[in-house]
């Protein structure tokens, strides 16, 4: 039996905020690692939860819709959601669901953590 796969994600915090940097695909098997993850963050009401995406080569439409429920419930707790670093495939993933206009995007972490 295959071990199911995995996301490996890093967890980082600023001045308050909360920085989660998955490594690797955001698929339908992996999106769930995403959301546990996320959800775990927004429960510790961070100042901010920064989504470092530098490690992510592609995401699919599970991996989106996991975005934009944390994006919801990041509202409903009041904390900024900011994504950075994205891979140009993901960018063009983003642009394709005109989510680029709904999620505050930064260049890196650092743009991210000062806006």
């Amino acid at each position: 039996m295959q071990p199911g796969p995995t996301l490996e994600i890093a967890i980082d915090t600023s001045n308050g905020a909360t920085i989660l940097a998955p490594k690797g695909d955001v698929d339908m098997a992996r999106s769930p690692l995403m959301r546990k993850a996320i959800t775990e963050s927004l429960q510790k009401k961070p100042t901010a939860l920064v989504l470092d995406l530098s490690g992510v080569p592609y995401m699919d439409s599970s991996g989106l819709a996991t975005m934009v429920e944390a994006l919801q419930n990041a509202r409903k707790g009041q904390t900024p959601l900011k994504l950075c670093g994205l891979t140009v495939r993901v960018k063009s993933i983003l642009e394709i669901a005109r989510l680029n206009t709904v999620f505050t995007i930064f260049e890196n972490r650092e743009q991210a953590l000062q806006g």
